[in-house]
C-alpha cells in the first residue's frame, strides 16, 4: 500500500522537475530527461496496479444459441 503513495508521488514530482526544466530561459536537458523518467515510472507502476477489463469476471453465463444446440 506505501508503494502506491511513492508512485503518486513519483508521479508528481517527475512532473515538476519537467516543468521546472522545461520553463527555465537555459533548458538543461539532463534535469529535463531525470523529470521525465520519474514520470513515466511511476505512470508505468500506478498503470500496471490497476486491473485490465479482460480479467474482469462477469456472473452471466453464456447460453449457447439455437444452431448449435442438439
Amino acid at each position: 500500500m506505501k508503494n502506491k503513495y511513492i508512485y503518486y508521488l513519483s508521479v508528481v514530482i517527475g512532473g515538476a522537475i519537467a516543468i521546472y526544466a522545461n520553463a527555465s530561459e537555459q533548458q538543461n536537458t539532463l534535469i529535463l530527461i531525470l523529470g521525465i523518467v520519474f514520470l513515466m515510472f511511476g505512470i508505468f507502476k500506478i498503470q500496471s496496479t490497476i486491473p485490465s477489463k479482460k480479467e474482469k469476471e462477469t456472473f452471466v453465463e453464456s447460453e449457447p444459441f439455437e444452431d448449435e444446440e442438439e
